[in-house]
């Protein structure tokens, strides 16, 4: 039995005046819905590891006397389109696997699988057109990173059940999430290094941190349901393991800009980035869904930083 579409063609939890309302024609709406392409923080989530990774090699790349704007600006081409197309394909799949849990869910139950405005073979073969695009952007980068990139698909094929067997689906979803930062190293040198494999554990530590918020929105659900979470998992101690997981990643991506060697104007990012992760643990209240997800949307500002400050680091050996 699926519920009866909401008459807006809107799902609940998506604003109402994103672009997909005002450009695609309405039967497009529940694809877009599928993609999350109303709901840019997602891709933008994703991307920003990718970007911070392309930022540090071309860091260490400048410093070490060779460089070039051109592969970098191509490669950051690249991960943006990669991004938007394996987040879409991400949650495509995720929406087929859990299609009977997001009917029982009320923030969830609007959207196209179980209001039933797309039905399973639909979503299947817009699943497939997504990766095909995600195919594509692969196949521009060498032999080493399409190696690495195809042993990311272990992991993203495990989060969607990850709620069901164990309290910590967002750290599976971090190990996912994060993947892009061993891809950006990975596509300017065949080779991942410390420096990758530190901004890596720091993405990871960073999408536990800033999923936790997001799932304290759907933790009474969850806990009817019996999905599990670490929002469920650290409930009211919730703040000060985020102290722990913010904390920790900052320390990794200290790790990661000295060695790749970065300059001064990366780490004066990373203090900015420090005062925002702190602003986000002194207010976050966990039983306001609404201040949860402005809070976890925040993060996108803190990708955002992070990566202005390599850049800046960049310039500054010009």
């Amino acid at each position: 039995m699926t519920n009866s579409p909401d008459d807006t063609g809107r799902v609940a939890d998506a604003p109402s005046d994103n672009w997909v309302y005002h450009v695609l024609p309405r039967a497009a709406w529940p694809y877009a819905q599928l993609a999350r392409w109303d709901r840019p923080i997602g891709w933008q989530l994703l991307m920003w590891p990718c970007f911070w990774s392309v930022g540090l090699a071309a860091n260490h790349d400048v410093a070490d006397g060779r460089f070039s704007l051109g592969w970098v600006l191509f490669y950051l081409f690249l991960f943006f389109v990669g991004s938007v197309a394996m987040r879409g394909a991400g949650c495509t799949y995720n929406d087929l696997v859990d299609h009977d849990i997001d009917m029982e869910v009320a923030r969830t139950r609007s959207r196209p699988l179980p209001s039933g405005r797309v039905s399973r073979s639909e979503a299947k073969l817009f699943l497939g057109a997504q990766a095909l695009v995600g195919l594509w952007v692969l196949l521009q980068f060498n032999l080493f990173s399409i190696g690495l990139g195809i042993l990311s698909l272990a992991v993203v094929a495990i989060y969607p059940f990850a709620k069901r067997f164990t309290d910590w689906p967002q750290f599976f979803l971090g190990l996912a999430f994060s993947w892009g930062a061993l891809m950006g190293w990975s596509a300017l040198f065949a080779e991942v290094s410390w420096a990758s494999f530190f901004l890596y554990v720091a993405a990871v530590l960073w999408t536990i941190g800033y999923d936790t918020i997001y799932a304290h929105q759907d933790k009474e659900d969850d806990a009817l349901v019996g999905v599990r979470s670490t929002a469920r998992l650290f409930a009211e101690n919730t703040k000060a393991w985020l102290i722990g997981l913010y904390g920790m990643a900052l320390l990794f991506l200290i790790l990661a800009f000295a060695a790749a060697g970065v300059g001064f104007l990366g780490y004066f990012g990373l203090a900015v980035a420090a005062i925002m992760f702190a602003w986000q643990i002194l207010i976050l209240e966990i039983d306001n869904p609404d201040h949860c997800l402005r809070l976890f949307k925040s993060n996108g500002r803190v990708g955002a930083v992070i990566f202005v400050a390599l850049m800046a680091s960049l310039a500054s050996f010009a």
